[in-house]
């Protein structure tokens, strides 16, 4: 199975091209969509859901045009979009219960197995007598994706769901994308690069609606290998190396600027060669500078 998209464009009423030509082949696996925000991956995302249709181009999932076969598309898809809505003053058991109806499964039996299936999996058993208004944000991420496995996806699509994660939530999140992604097509749309790091043998960089990047993570960080430089400066001197070098990141060190730059030869000048990362691999495609 593989998610196909071809020359995918949409432009909003204001003249915003939040997509333009966006061709992607998407397997089998968790695919990462790295971008900041605006860059077009929540409108990427929303078309491949049939939220809202595009300008041109087209989107397959094996044998279903998802543009023209909506109907046949929503009954093998899983979503979790950025922003969700929960009742707050019902249990997990009972609205997973009402979404499972929603999705058309009307046996009482093999739908309360299901569900019990689906809170275990996503670690919430032990809290499915618990309102949602008093869960975490994690455990609300988890339940977000326990309603969006109802129906068994072959697709799934997660928008942005660590934000705002403390460290072991966001673990556990990891652990169950990872299960996720061994039989199905996770596309995780993110901007934090951590999270395609730990989970996506494939990935994508988008910026203004355009694809800069697609390919595997570590083969990505390998094309830069012998590229990235850094060197600790004076704070007055940031403008001055911006004018000089490709700085790519800025960081600080006991108060001071630590600038990585990206130059395909040795720049001298105190600068000091560091192991390449797919953080260097996104910030060298978004700022779209050339090498020194």
């Amino acid at each position: 199975m593989q998610l196909t998209i071809n020359n995918l464009s949409k432009t909003y009423t204001n003249g915003t091209k939040a997509l333009q030509d966006v061709s992607l082949n998407i397997p089998t696996g968790m695919f990462g969509l790295l971008g900041p925000n605006g860059a077009g991956k929540s409108t990427l995302m929303r078309t491949i859901a049939t939220l809202q249709d595009a300008d041109k181009g087209s989107i397959t999932l094996g044998d279903i045009n998802v543009l023209a076969e909506k109907d046949e598309i929503r009954k093998v898809l899983g979503y979790l979009p950025q922003e969700f809505g929960l009742y707050p003053k019902v249990s997990a058991e009972f609205l997973l219960n009402h979404l499972a109806v929603l999705k058309g499964l009307s046996n009482k039996k093999q739908r309360g197995e299901v569900v019990e299936a689906l809170l275990y999996k996503t670690n919430l058993y032990d809290h499915r007598k618990k309102n949602l208004g008093g869960f975490s944000g994690g455990m609300k991420q988890r339940f977000g994706i326990a309603q969006a496995l109802l129906s068994n996806p072959k697709l799934i699509i997660v928008d942005e769901p660590t934000a705002g994660l403390d460290p072991a939530e966001r673990n556990r999140f990891y652990n169950l994308l990872s299960e996720l992604g061994e039989n199905t097509i996770v596309i995780l749309s993110t901007h934090i690069v951590d999270d395609v790091k730990e989970l996506c043998t494939n990935m994508a960089i988008i910026n203004q609606g355009q694809v800069l990047l697609e390919g595997n993570p570590i083969q990505t960080i390998e094309e830069l290998e012998g590229t990235i430089y850094h060197k600790t400066i004076e704070k007055r001197e940031l403008e001055i190396y911006k004018q000089e070098y490709t700085v790519i990141a800025e960081k600080f060190m006991l108060g001071k600027p630590v600038i990585h730059i990206l130059s395909k030869n040795n720049p001298g000048n105190g600068f000091d060669t560091i192991p390449a990362d797919l953080e260097h691999v996104y910030f060298s495609n978004i700022f779209g500078a050339p090498y020194n």
